[in-house]
């Protein structure tokens, strides 16, 4: 049988890949919004729309220059929710291990409080 400790360990494991699963998806479904939207403004192939979709999204800028004045707006608007989606993916990714990091705190301040 497992102990009330090591059930709360699991849970926050199974929290964990769940989260994670759904930062994958994230990711996945905003690479191929920057795919959709290089491809359409800048007329790019599909794997060079991956390519400068990426490189956006994990910060690096852009590998291809751009010509088109809608694919500048677009790249910008990109970078702009890259940034933000970055935040967001690191607070959906890291949230059951802070959610267990408080837990612990709290616990242990319960048991000081009535030690006490």
């Amino acid at each position: 049988m497992l102990d009330r400790n090591s059930k709360h360990q699991h849970k926050m494991y199974k929290q964990l890949m769940l989260h994670m699963i759904w930062g994958a998806i994230f990711i996945i479904v905003a690479l191929y919004i920057g795919m959709l939207g290089y491809h359409g403004f800048e007329h790019m192939s599909w794997a060079d729309a991956f390519v400068n979709a990426a490189m956006i999204l994990s910060g690096m800028g852009p590998l291809t220059a751009l010509v088109t004045t809608g694919g500048k707006l677009f790249a910008g608007f990109y970078a702009l929710f890259s940034g933000l989606a970055f935040i967001v993916l690191v607070g959906l990714i890291f949230s059951p291990v802070i959610h267990q990091f408080f837990r612990r705190i709290h616990i242990e301040s319960s048991k000081d409080v009535q030690d006490d």
